[in-house]
């Protein structure tokens, strides 16, 4: 019997394992679909913000907030480390979120959007136009008040996650250079919240001796770097160390996570041309040895030519891009939702954000901060540039269609609420920005996907290779 019809009675088989195969894989692309699809970060991250506010808002829901408020932690010999679930997660899990920002920077200024000084201006100029006008509006409503003053870095931000959620919603109907673009404004303003982080808002008070432990570990993954180490465990190790005297030193822990990921190589262990040849030497290899009779399963010397494809794939590709394929589902789907879970549970006391003058300063400044002073600070900038020939306005992309992706911009939610976290003192503060940071950025996301619908009708065209590429002029240098 030959081995067609072999095959042919293995998928008639009347045991269902052909229905359970085809089952398994459908269920399979239905999960690959849904992980890989860009609206559903954003999608979840509402979810767990619907659910924290629900529960928050129920009787009884300082038991929610009790959970957050729990003390954890470990002790080893004489060390112990404590805090509560939600500094845990503020502290400990988003450091890995900037450290994976951090990353998606460096990818960026080596590769991308922000790798040519002449394609960089235009995100970096609306960037810095998107954090400079809403702190502007947020304190010209806070002026003379000591206790509201600091939120000024809460509408700076945005939420890429949301942002480019609602830009998916829109499908093949939204330029891609248009997704280009935002990407590498939302990745430039994270690199502005970042610094405003490091330099405005301290925890406590500066210990320069922990300051000096930092810098010094710091040099030492530098000379890692220098030196081409490229075992993973050689900076993680040393990065976790870092974090722990980067927490004691007083700045945001979560600085720690960019640092790690300034010095994490950016290149493989062996160049392009020596992994095609290679690669083109074991297929042929593998050709030669292939056996109608055995399966890879049945033959070492099959095996062993598999293992060493993928000891060249794997040394062929950056650390820096292993990392940051591994841990961004991770970040997306897991320590995403857990901050919003940990932050955005707040009663929706409206008569909170009210006072016997109006309106709360803080929620004035925050909305239309957000809602105002990010499209127009975004928009005007962009155009200055434009007209001033700093920058080239991208290709296929119409200043309506740049108009309302500033209108995207004012979706601040999670770095908003970590800063509003910080900023405040008062209780009652912190929970007067949260409220006005979740009604901004859905008022804000439901008049961002009005814009875009209005601006973007009917198939856009494909992304050319001028605007994927980088650009040859103009290079910024790189180690």
């Amino acid at each position: 019997m030959d081995q067609n019809s072999t095959a042919g009675q293995r998928a008639l088989r009347p045991d269902g394992h052909r229905f359970d195969r085809h089952r398994n894989r459908e269920i399979l692309k239905v999960f690959n679909t849904f992980f890989h699809n860009e609206s559903t970060a954003g999608v979840l991250l509402l979810i767990c913000a619907v659910i924290a506010v629900t529960f928050a808002s129920m009787p009884g829901g300082e038991r929610f907030a009790r959970i957050w408020d729990a003390m954890a932690g470990f002790s080893i010999g004489d060390f112990s480390m404590e805090m509560s679930v939600r500094h845990w997660v503020n502290d400990g899990l988003m450091a890995i979120f900037f450290f994976v920002v951090g990353l998606e920077i460096k990818r960026e200024m080596l590769v991308g959007q922000l790798s040519s000084i002449k394609r960089s201006v235009l995100p970096i100029v609306a960037a810095i136009g998107g954090m400079l006008v809403p702190a502007g509006i947020y304190l010209a409503f806070n002026a003379g008040r000591p206790e509201s003053f600091n939120g000024w870095g809460i509408p700076m931000a945005t939420d890429i996650a949301f942002a480019i959620g609602i830009l998916s919603l829109l499908g093949n109907r939204v330029p891609a250079g248009l997704k280009v673009f935002l990407t590498a404004l939302a990745i430039v303003d994270d690199l502005g919240a970042i610094i405003v982080l490091a330099i405005f808002y301290p925890t406590h008070a500066l210990h320069l001796d922990c300051l000096l432990y930092v810098v010094i570990i710091l040099g030492v993954l530098v000379l890692f770097n220098l030196a081409k180490v490229k075992n993973k465990y050689m900076y993680i190790l040393p990065g976790i160390l870092m974090w722990y005297f980067t927490y004691k030193s007083g700045v945001h822990a979560t600085i720690a996570g960019v640092l790690l990921a300034m010095v994490i190589p950016s290149k493989g262990n062996i160049n392009e041309l020596r992994f095609q040849n290679k690669i083109s030497f074991l297929l042929e290899k593998f050709k030669l040895t292939s056996n109608r009779q055995m399966n890879v399963l049945t033959s070492p010397e099959q095996q062993h030519i598999i293992h060493s494809m993928d000891k060249e794939i794997r040394d062929v590709d950056p650390l820096m891009h292993r990392l940051e394929s591994k841990l961004h589902p991770i970040v997306t789907f897991v320590i995403m939702p857990v901050f919003a879970l940990a932050n955005a549970g707040v009663a929706l006391d409206f008569g909170s954000i009210t006072s016997a003058g109006g309106i709360s300063p803080v929620t004035l400044g925050i909305f239309f901060g957000l809602l105002i002073g990010k499209p127009a600070g975004i928009f005007l900038f962009s155009l200055l540039s434009i007209k001033l020939r700093l920058a080239d306005k991208p290709e296929g992309i119409s200043w309506s269609q740049l108009a309302a992706t500033g209108v995207l911009g004012g979706i601040g939610f999670t770095m908003s609420i970590f800063v509003n976290n910080l900023a405040f003192s008062d209780p009652g503060l912190v929970d007067i920005g949260k409220i006005s940071i979740l009604v901004t950025s859905v008022t804000a996301a439901l008049a961002g996907l009005l814009a875009m619908s209005s601006v973007c009708k009917g198939k856009a065209p494909e992304l050319t290779a001028r605007q994927i590429l980088p650009d040859k002029t103009n290079k910024v240098k790189h180690d």
